[in-house]
């Protein structure tokens, strides 16, 4: 027996540990009602309700969105999966939680790249 990790072990010790697993917070869906490619702006909804009935990782995304902030980077401030994040991101959308900045291929600004680079390093 290893004494080095004392505590529970099995499926149901891995689950306290580190939480629910990814899928478990998008109920099993793996893609996002919308495209969101990683440097996809998205910013809280102006005069927001009061939702504390969301999960907490949907609030946590909408605390995160007071200023606009590309799906990367809500991914790795979280240390949810990107694909994960997408599928929460394109719910609170919508929902009217969230507003998506869609931008033109064609057009990305230098300050919005070096934002998509500080969240990727953020990875």
């Amino acid at each position: 027996m290893n004494t080095a990790f004392p505590g529970p072990s099995g499926p149901d010790a891995e689950a306290e540990t580190f939480g629910p697993r990814p899928y478990t917070l998008t109920r099993g869906r793996i893609h996002a009602s919308r495209r969101l490619r990683l440097e996809t702006l998205v910013q809280t909804a102006p005069g927001l309700q009061d939702h504390r009935t969301l999960l907490p990782e949907h609030q946590q995304i909408l605390a995160l969105c007071g200023h606009p902030r590309s799906v990367a980077e809500v991914s790795a401030l979280l240390g949810i999966p990107l694909g994960v994040v997408r599928v929460l991101v394109a719910d609170l959308a919508d929902h009217g939680l969230l507003r998506v900045h869609e931008h033109d291929d064609r057009s990305a600004s230098a300050t919005m790249l070096e934002r998509v680079l500080r969240g990727l390093e953020r990875l």
